[in-house]
């Protein structure tokens, strides 16, 4: 019996597909692949640095730390949102609880929308990036700075005054090129 030419071309492709797939699951990752790169445990060494270790990071790195620290909480916040919904769905809430649980959630975006304006704000200064936290009624602002002065603060300070209410506690941080 003869095959049709569809057949013979279908079966060409699907053992081809295998081939292909025996050969990329027995080969070696590449050393430059992102996802195989770099030692293993490194997740493990980033949860054991502290503070200080970390402040030291930022004063001598790049802007690597900066996008790390803003990462760190994007994901910290959005935990936050996430375990509020799960209230919310609980069924045994009544209507003016889950209100709140909504309040709570939309003052997390507003606090993200205030660091992102204060950010913009302050590398509109000539900075070359800044990081702005408000947690707890106080604003950390990391700076990088070629140099830091007084002048330089205040001009900062006048500047979230200018975006936000006076009601928070500011402390700012300057850290070296």
């Amino acid at each position: 019996m003869l095959l049709k030419k569809q057949t013979v071309w279908l079966l060409t492709m699907l053992s081809l597909v295998v081939v292909l797939s025996v050969y990329y699951v027995l080969q070696e990752p590449p050393a430059n692949d992102l996802a195989t790169s770099g030692e293993e445990g490194t997740e493990d060494a980033s949860k054991q640095t502290n503070g200080k270790d970390l402040e030291i990071m930022t004063k001598s790195a790049g802007d690597e730390v900066y996008e790390a620290m803003r990462m760190d909480l994007a994901d910290k916040r959005s935990e936050m949102k996430m375990d509020l919904t799960n209230k919310v769905a609980a069924d045994d809430l009544t209507a003016e609880e889950k209100n709140k649980l909504y309040d709570e959630m939309e003052k997390i975006d507003e606090l993200a929308v205030k660091e992102q304006t204060i950010e913009k704000s302050v590398k509109g200064l000539g900075y070359s990036d800044a990081l702005v936290t408000i947690e707890d009624n106080e604003i950390n602002i990391r700076v990088k700075a070629e140099e830091n002065t007084a002048a330089d603060a205040v001009q900062i300070l006048k500047t979230i005054k200018d975006e936000i209410s006076t009601s928070y506690i500011p402390n700012i941080e300057f850290d070296t090129k």
